[in-house]
């Protein structure tokens, strides 16, 4: 009597001693490992929030600088103080090479809430673009101390 051949082994599995994956264990050992750095880490980053905004709203001034300087290659000229940085975001009548859905993709805020000023021309150079700070009152020190792109570092 023939007997069938057995079918050909399917490449598309594998068999099941091989099986990779992580044993519970496994996983219990890195969520612990995480819990341990998030109590030494944690402190430390949470009990400098105006350090982290202080830094945000200098990248975001450097970023809008750059936004600005773009707007000017196109159009020849920085928006005027009255266009302001929504310019940036929607067109002005007085913009003909504009660039199609903008030069940032919303009206910026700064760390605290408020959006931030323009100038031009400005006080400390062509174009001020700044915030005054946690206090919103110009001058301070600190994270009340107002940052402009004249004062990035």
């Amino acid at each position: 009597m023939n007997r069938p051949s057995p079918a050909p082994a399917r490449p598309d599995r594998a068999p099941a001693a091989r099986q990779a994956g992580f044993t519970l264990i496994e996983v219990m050992v890195v969520v612990v490992i995480l819990a341990i750095l998030a109590t030494i880490v944690a402190p430390k980053v949470m009990g400098r929030p105006d350090e982290a905004r202080i830094a945000k709203a200098k990248q975001d001034l450097a970023a809008i600088e750059n936004a600005l300087n773009l707007y000017k290659l196109d159009n020849f000229r920085y928006p005027t103080t009255d266009e302001g940085l929504d310019a940036l975001v929607h067109k002005p009548e007085n913009a003909p090479n504009w660039k199609d859905g903008g030069y940032l993709s919303r009206a910026p805020k700064d760390p605290w809430g408020r959006p931030y000023l323009f100038l031009n021309p400005g006080t400390h150079g062509k174009i001020d673009i700044f915030t005054l700070g946690a206090d919103g009152v110009e001058g301070g020190k600190e994270a009340d101390a107002d940052l402009g792109n004249w004062n990035l570092e």
